[in-house]
């Protein structure tokens, strides 16, 4: 399929991964509608795009039907991003579980009404929980630790539903972590390399969350949206679900010493506090068949990626102290 000129819908367009994706659809001649009810997404996020022909942005919710009705007027593709995440699950699981399954179940439904041509599903690697082999294909056991994991799978299930029942042009995209610039440090959505980027600037303690052995596997945010343009564009992914990853794992323990190292602050110490509740323990991504069909590769080493993801923290008006005020070291209670 090709994308220029398409009329595009993004879901959570205004988040830290979608509003890269925007970005990255604007640069294919895409026009982007955005939808984000800015729970967890920024406005400031948008800002580079504001008053350009073939761009719009509303403040509305895929729970409510006029919203998702709205949204989706004369729109050709979906890319669907909007989420509640991993730690406000733990607290909040009925409204993670609205959000992330039957708020994709809805535009889903009314995406089938109004003839979408494509629909892609963003899930996530949460829904294997940890890894019992790796790397870890798309076969591995979704045995998901959390009601966030356990909602993305029952997203992800409705759009494979979708495909199957109406035969409606769906793709499934896990992708294992992200991080880079726009990303979370504040919150319930704050996560452990923007958390401890700015710990780490403000001269605090990097926290580790049990013994930190845990492991990841990173992909730069372009490296992902880029993914994700994919996902829509190759008919060869139709119906199919798919990871999106490095191959690539390191431990929160190698994280850390990494960030102290690359942001300069040998003095800042590496603290152990409690291990997190419902954490998977170890990701390691197989993105073969991703790869196989698309040609995509991560073009931004996680090296290089640290380092731009430090540089943008390092670069906020507020300053590392405001940063840090804002962050919640146990943001799951």
């Amino acid at each position: 399929m090709n994308l220029a000129g398409r009329r595009i819908l993004v879901a959570g367009g205004a988040g830290f991964i979608g509003s890269h994706l925007v970005d990255a659809l604007r640069e294919q001649g895409c026009a982007v509608r955005v939808v984000d009810d800015l729970a967890t997404g920024r406005l400031e996020n948008l800002r580079q795009h504001e008053g350009k022909d073939g761009f719009e942005f509303f403040r509305g919710t895929i729970t409510d039907p006029h919203d998702a009705i709205r949204a989706l007027e004369g729109i050709e593709v979906v890319f669907h991003l909007a989420c509640l995440g991993v730690r406000h699950s733990i607290g909040h699981p009925f409204e993670n579980h609205r959000v992330n399954a039957e708020g994709t179940l809805l535009l889903l439904q009314e995406s089938l009404r109004r003839g979408v041509e494509r629909f892609v599903h963003c899930s996530s690697s949460e829904v294997y929980g940890t890894a019992r082999t790796v790397p870890m294909p798309e076969t591995h056991p979704t045995l998901p630790c959390t009601v966030y994991g356990a909602s993305k799978l029952a997203g992800e299930s409705y759009a494979r539903a979708f495909h199957r029942t109406h035969g409606m042009s769906t793709v499934v995209i896990r992708p294992f972590n992200t991080y880079g610039p726009l990303s979370h440090h504040e919150g319930d959505a704050g996560e452990v390399i923007p958390k401890s980027i700015v710990r780490a600037l403000a001269g605090m303690p990097i926290l580790v969350f049990g013994d930190g052995s845990q492991t990841r596997d990173y992909t730069y945010v372009e490296d992902t949206a880029r993914a994700l343009v994919e996902a829509a564009r190759c008919d060869a992914l139709v119906g199919g679900t798919f990871n999106i990853g490095s191959n690539f794992e390191i431990s929160i323990n190698d994280l850390a010493e990494r960030i102290r190292a690359r942001v300069g602050t040998p003095e800042v110490k590496v603290e152990h506090v409690q291990q997190r509740p419902g954490d998977v323990l170890r990701l390691y991504c197989d993105p073969t068949e991703f790869v196989s069909r698309t040609g995509w590769k991560p073009r931004v080493a996680f090296d290089e990626g640290l380092d731009r993801t430090i540089a943008w923290f390092r670069a906020r008006p507020e300053g590392a102290h405001v940063l840090a005020a804002q962050e919640r070291p146990l943001n799951w209670l």
